[in-house]
């Protein structure tokens, strides 16, 4: 679980919050949420005032339903109606909490959006960089935005350094259902226990 909680350190320097009601291209979208969520981590608030900002950030700017379905995988299946529903109410207070509290920290943070690359009408790739500084080396960032509804871009994956978070939440979930004989239950457990940490 650390190891999802540090990639998740990265990913909320990067959103902001912003709700567009009109069509917008990835790219912008990426490059206005960028600046505005530099301005809320370099503001004066508190940090609690922070983690709070961040959160809502979230909340408007990252696809949380769509990113914890796809960390469920195949397990979904198994499911009822309400074990779906109390799994999406615990991920998405362990996805807010996972970043928003640590990420209160950060301030300043430079990203460069270099370019965009659509992979189909549903989803664009947006590449930027992480700028070096003398505390951090420069870091690759792509940004997944889906776009199947132009009016409302969603981010659903960031891929640090060729490493998708996604992707990585998703083998650590299957490793902790697969090592409790697929129990749901073991997963819903650990995550509720970060979350009330």
């Amino acid at each position: 679980m650390k190891k999802i909680l540090t990639f998740f350190l990265f990913s909320i320097i990067f959103i902001s919050n912003i709700n567009f009601s009109y069509s917008i291209e990835p790219d912008v979208f990426i490059q206005t949420t960028v600046n505005r969520a530099a301005d809320t981590l370099s503001s004066n608030l508190s940090k609690e005032e922070r983690i709070e900002e961040l959160k809502q950030i979230a909340k408007d700017t990252v696809d949380i339903s769509g990113i914890g379905l796809y960390s469920l995988g195949s397990h979904r299946k198994n499911l009822d109606k309400k074990q779906l529903l109390d799994y999406k109410a615990v991920f998405k207070k362990y996805f807010l909490k996972s970043f928003s509290s640590r990420l209160a920290e950060y301030s300043n943070p430079e990203i460069e959006i270099i370019s965009k690359n659509k992979i189909n009408k549903n989803y664009t790739i947006v590449l930027s960089k992480l700028v070096r500084t003398e505390n951090r080396p420069e870091v690759k960032i792509e940004w997944r935005v889906y776009t199947k509804n132009p009016e409302n871009l969603m981010i659903r994956d960031l891929i640090i350094e060729g490493l998708s978070l996604a992707r990585t939440q998703k083998e650590e979930f299957n490793s902790i259902i697969n090592s409790n004989e697929g129990d749901i239950k073991a997963l819903l457990k650990s995550l509720n226990n970060f979350s009330s940490q």
